[in-house]
């Protein structure tokens, strides 16, 4: 069955109190039959040994020979859901009809440990269960048993436990859903799947069934995606968050996993793993989702960004906050800020503070500062690991050669391998022929000794992350597999149909750790979906001051359920990317919030173009498009006509030194770019 059409029966069944008929068999030849999955429209990557499945007339059902009809029910709209169950691992077959007109449909299942697509799992992996009130777990697999609590929330605005969910305390709060008032009671699992730990929050007003949706339920999933990234190696001990009163009180259920978030995994293809295996559950548990909404910020936007765009479907619209657009993009400017406060501390300490920010490209050098703070120890074989990891399975060079590599290189070892000379995962991080402070030597903010001693010293980084006198060179290898597996997001997939809101609070200069957050990237996504489609109509940009996140969060939410919705609806001709384009809500645009009001303006001039300036970083003041989208730069000759200065013969020296094969030219294409090898890709 079409998702256009699950998704009207989903409707009727939030109007009406559908009857359970169990599915019997029948001698009326009827409609064609057809057989599908509910629960993973992919049926070669099924997990948990059981799949929801779907048939359109009542007839016999078999799974692997064995009669399971039974387990089928009628629900509003005309088609039959079962819960199949006891799936072995490996290949299954399911069956509906006789022998005379069957359909047959081949499920794959997989452990609920994983792996189901993202290949070869790490190892050491250090078990986290206790830090959410789950039994000790015994690694790799970090397995618990599930649990179920229920909270409520009270008149005060807090959240409180509930021993018991049919208990209603004289201080319940009520919450509305589709226009019916109800408790505001939570229902709340933990428990294990892809060796995460993974949480559902709904409201509850009974057991939650796939086959009688809880009335508690508006039939919608939030998914959240949590911040940071590093390389893994551990279970994590927190998740993207799932009781939460915006979702929550308006009758979205919430779910998430520890592999959702990037600071335990910088992974998009492992977080997108555990994402449809923990939603494959839901829908297990709770039936068929209208569509399902992605939420989180900066980590969790890379998410969003990356999962709608490599595996579409697992979320059908995004609400990516203060957004990055994938691991590899952003790495150059972090390396750049690392190399950049080296050589400010060194040979370039005469440089002014205006000299600094005009070749950093930020609103503000703190930026570069707190790059160094947070994450540029990351790209570093010992300098990011997690306190779950034992110091004593920390990688050595000498004393512990086979350790755990720290390094947020490691999460892609599946996609780019490892260099056997070196036992480090291959890098597509460069900087060769990069000319640093370019657009500051253009301006007269630099001057030409200035910019000579700059890209003469600034060196790069090697394949531990230490400093060098070199330029950082990227593995080919490396550079090849990140465009053909588009983990530097073209927004050529996916993402061209997906409803993307990008919520951009304003932190460019909100201090020290949240001035990493620069506004430059969501339009680096615009930049590229412009360039893959033509159009970045199904990309809106919203700023807010922090004070406003809030009423930005409620619209931003609201406006999403109503542009999927018209997208659910829309039955006319034509594909999803125009059906995406052409149902936008008319309210919804591009703007700003000016003191306190939302307002849809242009963001390149005017109030909010002044309210929120764009700034830039290393890369674009080198001479990269906004788009920030080259990983290596192909090479034109050092030619010193092209400057609009005068070099002396010392400085020219010290250029050619630093450019021996040349200076980058952005008007190509990187070195390695690709059209991607398509989405779904497993390495399995």
């Amino acid at each position: 069955m079409a998702r256009s059409a699950w998704r009207s029966m989903i409707l009727l069944a939030a109007l009406a109190s559908p009857v359970l008929v169990p599915l019997t068999a029948s001698a009326d030849p009827g409609p064609r039959l057809t057989l599908t999955t509910v629960s993973n429209p992919h049926p070669d990557l099924v997990s948990g040994g059981q799949v929801l499945v779907e048939v359109n007339t009542p007839t016999r059902v078999t799974a692997n020979g064995h009669d399971v009809t039974q387990a089928f029910h009628r629900v509003p709209g005309g088609g039959f859901l079962g819960l199949v169950t006891g799936l072995r691992n490996g290949d299954n077959e399911i069956v509906a009809g006789d022998r005379d007109r069957p359909a047959k449909l081949r499920v794959t299942n997989h452990p609920i440990t994983g792996p189901v697509l993202s290949g070869k799992q790490q190892q050491p992996f250090y078990c986290e269960t206790t830090a959410y009130g789950l039994p000790p777990a015994q690694q790799p697999l970090c397995s618990a048993p599930t649990q179920v609590s229920y909270q409520y929330r009270n008149t005060a605005g807090i959240f409180a436990p509930l021993a018991d969910p049919a208990a209603r305390p004289a201080d319940l709060a009520s919450a509305t859903v589709n226009g019916v008032k109800v408790p505001y009671v939570v229902r709340v699992e933990r428990g294990t799947i892809d060796r995460a730990v993974y949480e559902i929050a709904a409201l509850y007003d009974g057991r939650p069934s796939p086959f009688t949706p809880d009335r508690a339920w508006n039939s919608k999933l939030v998914y959240t995606f949590g911040g940071g990234c590093n390389g893994g190696y551990h279970q994590g001990a927190t998740t993207g968050g799932v009781v939460d009163d915006l979702f929550l009180s308006q009758g979205y259920a919430v779910a998430s996993s520890s592999l959702n978030v990037l600071d335990n995994n910088c992974s998009p293809i492992i977080s997108a793993e555990a994402a449809m295996m923990v939603k494959e559950h839901f829908i297990e548990t709770y039936g068929p989702v209208l569509h399902t909404i992605g939420w989180g910020g900066s980590g969790g936007a890379i998410q969003q960004y990356d999962i709608a765009e490599e595996y579409p479907g697992i979320v059908d619209g995004i609400i990516p906050g203060i957004s990055f657009p994938d691991p590899l993009s952003t790495g150059g400017p972090v390396s750049d800020c690392r190399l950049l406060n080296q050589f400010f501390a060194g040979p370039g300490a005469s440089f002014t503070a205006e000299q600094r920010k005009a070749v950093a490209g930020y609103n503000d050098y703190t930026t570069c500062t707190s790059w160094e703070v947070t994450f540029a120890n990351r790209a570093t074989a010992t300098g990011s690991c997690n306190a779950a990891i034992p110091v004593s399975a920390r990688w050595d060079p000498v004393t512990n050669p086979g350790g755990v590599k720290c390094s947020s290189n490691e999460q892609l070892v599946n996609q780019f391998g490892r260099d056997p000379r070196t036992g480090f995962v291959r890098s597509p991080l460069d900087s060769v022929g990069i000319q640093y402070g370019l657009a500051a030597l253009k301006s007269g903010q630099l001057s030409p000794a200035q910019f000579a001693l700059l890209n003469a010293s600034i060196g790069g980084l090697d394949y531990t992350g230490t400093p060098v006198p070199q330029r950082t060179a990227a593995d080919p290898k490396a550079l090849s597999a990140a465009y053909a597996d588009d983990l530097l997001n073209s927004a050529s997939q996916g993402l061209r149909e997906t409803p993307i809101i990008d919520q951009r609070s304003d932190l460019d200069l909100a201090g020290l750790g949240n001035d990493i957050h620069t506004t430059e990237w969501s339009f680096a996504m615009r930049q590229r979906l412009l360039d893959a489609n033509g159009t970045a109509g199904n990309q809106v940009i919203i700023e807010n001051q922090v004070t406003d996140a809030a009423a930005a969060s409620g619209y931003e939410l609201d406006a999403m359920d109503r542009w999927l919705t018209a997208v659910d609806a829309d039955h006319s001709p034509g594909s999803q990317a125009h059906k995406v384009l052409a149902d936008r809500p008319r309210d919804l645009g591009d703007g700003c919030y000016l003191a306190g009001q939302r307002v849809r303006a242009p963001l390149d001039r005017g109030q909010c173009a002044a309210q929120y300036p764009v700034a830039g970083n290393p890369r674009t003041v080198a001479g990269e498009g906004i788009g920030t989208d080259v990983l290596k730069c192909r090479l034109e000759p050092l030619d010193f006509r092209d400057y609009p200065v005068t070099f002396t013969d010392a400085e020219k020296k010290q250029l050619r030194a630093a450019f021996p094969d040349g200076v980058c030219d952005y008007s190509k294409p990187s070195v390695g770019a690709r059209k991607p090898a398509g989405t779904w890709l497993s390495y399995s």
